[in-house]
């Protein structure tokens, strides 16, 4: 059972206990980004919710190995409902990573998905990536 707060509130013998992870807690557990550390990549911005809650974050993934953006969410899914979270995809779109310059541009879209909101996205790579010069722009190249 979860209160008001969002702890986890189990009865014990009569009294009440307070588990000690709280929402917040578990949602800052999981990395604001991760990306392939090179080259240029799909990407997508997953906004993640404690189950039966309303509080949430919106993340950053991307990599190569992905055909399809859908491919990244099929990963990341599964791993976020084991933790407790729910998924919702916001968009897609690329991601370039020069880290020899330490330069990320984010562009482009998702078929599947839509374009997501890159500015967001750039936000959280630039928490990510505080050193590096990071871009966005609309255009689909």
């Amino acid at each position: 059972m979860l209160s008001a707060v969002g702890r986890a509130v189990f009865r014990v013998s009569g009294s009440l206990r307070i588990a000690t992870v709280t929402m917040a807690d578990t949602l800052a557990k999981v990395p604001d980004v991760e990306i392939d550390p090179e080259g240029t990549f799909k990407y997508i911005l997953v906004r993640i919710t404690v189950k039966d809650g309303s509080v949430h974050k919106d993340i950053v993934r991307g990599t190569k190995s992905a055909e399809y953006h859908n491919h990244i969410f099929d990963k990341v899914n599964p791993a976020m409902e084991a933790l407790g979270m729910e998924c919702k995809c916001l968009g897609g779109g690329k991601i370039e990573h020069n880290s020899q310059d330490k330069k990320l541009r984010v562009f482009g879209e998702s078929t599947a998905f839509g374009k997501a909101d890159h500015a967001v996205s750039a936000e959280k790579l630039k928490s990510a990536f505080s050193d590096y010069e990071i871009t966005w722009s609309d255009d689909k190249k």
